[in-house]
């Protein structure tokens, strides 16, 4: 049975993204985002890696700062999964929690993530939290759904209670919040194809594939002009 946030509510956070959103791009108050080769996790889950997913030497990176209960970034992770598939090998995904206070269960589904991703499953988690966004998001007691999708995805359940709530957990999240906070991020989805904001206008699927062309592109004509 589908599930959809009444019309309005989502309407007005929609418009109210785009808005915040384009203004930031409008200032270019965001500086080029890089990341060091051993800041990328290579299968190996600490509290300074970061969530990589594809191929760690494609030429082109689509860096996202995202909120799982928030319904642009829901609605754009399907079309991220698509654009991952179509490109291969080429493209590289990284995420960045960024949780917004309005959202009442944000910071509690991006720990879920984490907590997930210390066996192992943070992509799967992440998968399934966008899936289930229009369920758990109106739940009055969140954490017995996260506990349960933790069941699904085959983890140890009673380590990812406690870890939920671990102060390595807290760590991630705060380090990639402070890291949005720095770059200027106020919204989300804020994306990057490497280090170049996307603007609000491109933020859809025909959008991405056109900045990750440009991106592609771009690189090809720096690799023949060394």
């Amino acid at each position: 049975m589908k599930r959809y946030l009444p019309f309005g509510i989502v309407a007005v956070v929609a418009l109210l993204a785009l808005g915040s959103g384009a203004m930031l791009y409008r200032a270019k108050r965001l500086p080029p985002l890089r990341i060091s080769k051993d800041q990328i996790a290579s299968g190996k889950e600490n509290a300074t890696s970061v969530h990589v997913r594809g191929n760690p030497k494609a030429q082109t990176t689509l860096e996202e700062f995202g909120d799982f209960e928030c319904p642009p970034c829901g609605k754009l992770a399907d079309p991220l999964k698509e654009l991952e598939r179509d490109y291969g090998d080429g493209l590289r995904m990284v995420f960045h929690h960024f949780p917004l206070i309005t959202h009442r269960h944000a910071k509690e589904a991006a720990s879920a993530a984490e907590a997930a991703g210390l066996q192992g499953r943070f992509w799967e988690m992440h998968d399934l939290l966008y899936k289930e966004q229009g369920v758990w998001s109106r739940a009055a007691n969140v954490r017995v759904l996260f506990n349960a999708y933790a069941g699904m995805l085959g983890l140890n359940v009673e380590r990812f209670k406690k870890d939920i709530d671990s102060e390595e957990v807290k760590t991630r999240v705060a380090a990639d919040e402070k890291r949005g906070n720095t770059l200027g991020v106020t919204n989300t989805p804020t994306i990057f194809i490497n280090d170049t904001a996307v603007p609000p206008t491109s933020l859809n699927p025909l959008g991405l594939r056109g900045a990750i062309n440009d991106a592609v592109n771009n690189a090809r004509q720096k690799d023949k002009a060394k």
